[in-house]
């Protein structure tokens, strides 16, 4: 027989043969009885014999049909262990994870120990990347995404907004003289990332740093803002900062805001995953693990907020995002 097997009829034929009834079957299913009849009419045409003895009340089973069944059962959950098998984690206890080399270094990798300590029957492979992963190869689990959302055609999880805090080091600033001068002829060290397009003269117009009467000039700029944070930590000058990458340098005294303002980022995290990614354990642990360390940078910025801005209002940017 060279016809395409009816692989819904014989579906249907395995239900109606375990029940014993058309009509059980066609419950199961959510059709109706004349189509279960339908489906095992089509089935009997094809293998040229009757499959069913017709009873009033009931349906048996042919010599044919039990010798027919056997087989169906077989092949129909064969196919439905290969379907799940492309859902199966092929590594259970190796968890991938792209993310920007920046929140790597800064964030991600200082905190993987208490992750292991969590979770100690996950291995972690890490790849820093400002690619967006499209997970197509089959390899990375999860991606943590520093964007404006909308990741279509997969599963996305916020983590949290950031905010830019203008930074210098301590060394930099007389205790004796006024702040707003000093920061306003202070070396400018820029992140030059194409998702910030005019931040910083935003920023110093709406802080009244732009009155002196030649204002500083960017000395660098940098679209990497690891290297961003290690040039203010050198000394170099002052930056718009990523509060998530830095909060612990504030915490140690290892950098200060000169300003009590600061703006709010137009990007925010995200945990990305594959849809048939989401529910995996080594997923779940690490997205819960993840969601406790980001309220403790909440409660960080809350605390910095109230200790060190004197709750003001964040200056909102004059670019759109």
């Amino acid at each position: 027989m060279n016809r395409s097997v009816p692989l819904n009829a014989l579906r249907v034929f395995r239900v109606a043969a375990e029940a014993g009834s058309f009509k059980i079957a066609a419950g199961q299913l959510f059709v109706s009885q004349a189509a279960v009849s339908q489906q095992i009419k089509t089935l009997e045409q094809y293998v040229g014999q009757p499959l069913f003895l017709r009873l009033n009340r009931e349906v048996v089973l042919t010599d044919a049909g039990r010798q027919l069944l056997g087989f169906v059962q077989q092949g129909l959950d064969t196919l439905t262990q290969g379907l799940n098998s492309l859902h199966a984690d092929p590594h259970p206890n190796q968890l991938t994870i792209s993310a920007l080399p920046s929140f790597s270094a800064r964030w991600l990798v200082p905190r993987l120990g208490f992750f292991h300590q969590a979770e100690p029957d996950f291995s972690v492979n890490l790849s820093p990347t400002n690619a967006l992963v499209n997970f197509g190869d089959g390899q990375t689990d999860l991606a943590l995404r520093f964007g404006r959302g909308g990741y279509a055609g997969y599963n996305e999880q916020p983590l949290g907004a950031d905010y830019l805090v203008p930074l210098c080091s301590p060394h930099l600033l007389d205790p004796d003289q006024a702040l707003t001068p000093q920061l306003a002829r202070m070396p400018v060290l820029e992140d030059d990332s194409p998702d910030l397009p005019g931040i910083y003269s935003s920023f110093r117009q709406r802080a009244g740093l732009d009155v002196e009467p030649v204002p500083a000039t960017p000395r660098l700029r940098l679209t990497d803002s690891n290297m961003l944070v290690e040039a203010v930590l050198a000394g170099q000058g002052y930056s718009l900062l990523r509060f998530s990458l830095v909060y612990e340098l504030i915490e140690r005294g290892l950098l200060v805001c000169p300003l009590p303002c600061y703006l709010e980022s137009p990007l925010s995290y995200y945990l990305v995953t594959p849809h048939n990614h989401k529910n995996r354990p080594k997923v779940v642990a690490f997205s819960r693990w993840l969601h406790q360390e980001f309220r403790q940078m909440h409660a960080s910025w809350q605390h910095f907020h109230q200790q060190t801005l004197n709750s003001c209002q964040p200056l909102k940017p004059a670019t759109k995002d």
